[in-house]
């Protein structure tokens, strides 16, 4: 058997430079949620087909993210409900590169994604004047009062398309923890997002998911961690994405393919 790390090495890279071509900051996004057993064979089916990112040969990414909200919960409530024109604001931290980012994420009404970023050397998550003059732009009514609510960790794999305007992020180990030190692990799931322009049609990625009966089905980092965590209103809403991952669960080898 092919380890998952010699698939992972023979896909071309692709630099950051060239990826930042294809960033699609406005863009549509769908997620595929299953079990991580299956990565190492979909990874080597889409190979033919892809680049992956590679950065100081590097191509299994670390990553860091801080969410803020206010104390009420403003933005995990704006996402419950499905409202159109919600957002999430977070610090995000590239642990391979050192980079890291406050970042603004918007879903617009035309169920687009729409992201804005500056740099940050804010190691303690708490936005300062910079940072608030930026929040202030994109989230006025609320910048003011905006804290960590929730930590969350996971590995990501990106690739681009050799002969189409996609990317894909694939993350896996994913963690969550509030500020309290309440903790939730989840080794047995994987996310893949697909990001483009627009609708397509097939292309590898949508094969490869629909051999193996993958369908798109929401799921919000942020929530699901926020109701793994701390005990939220409305968490019912959520209640078929938690038995999914019950499922998913109950169906993992517990294998390590990293």
């Amino acid at each position: 058997m092919v380890s998952y790390a010699n698939i992972l090495n023979n896909y071309r890279p692709v630099s950051l430079k060239e990826m930042d071509s294809i960033q699609l900051m406005n863009r549509t996004d769908t997620k595929f949620v299953f079990n991580a057993d299956l990565l190492p064979e979909l990874l080597a089916l889409l190979q033919p087909h892809y680049r992956i990112l590679e950065i100081d040969d590097i191509r299994d990414f670390p990553y860091h993210t801080t969410y803020l909200d206010t104390t009420d919960y403003h933005f995990f409530y704006q996402h419950m409900s499905s409202r159109p024109g919600r957002y999430k604001v977070r610090y995000r931290q590239y642990e391979a590169t050192g980079g890291a980012f406050l970042e603004v994420k918007l879903k617009n009404r035309r169920n687009r994604t729409i992201k804005w970023r500056i740099s940050s050397c804010n190691h303690n998550a708490l936005p300062n004047d910079h940072e608030l003059e930026f929040l202030n732009h994109h989230v006025q009514q609320v910048a003011a009062g905006l804290h960590p609510v929730l930590e969350n960790r996971f590995q990501r794999i990106t690739l681009a398309g050799l002969n189409t305007k996609e990317r894909i992020t694939i993350d896996y180990h994913l963690s969550f923890r509030s500020p309290e030190g309440s903790e939730k692990h989840l080794p047995f799931l994987a996310i893949l997002e697909l990001k483009r322009e627009g609708f397509t049609g097939n292309t590898p990625v949508t094969n490869a998911l629909k051999s193996f009966n993958l369908h798109p089905t929401g799921f919000s980092k942020y929530c699901i961690g926020s109701v793994l965590v701390r005990n939220m209103d409305k968490k019912n809403i959520l209640k078929s994405k938690l038995l999914l991952i019950n499922k998913l669960h109950n169906e993992s080898t517990q294998h390590s393919f990293a």
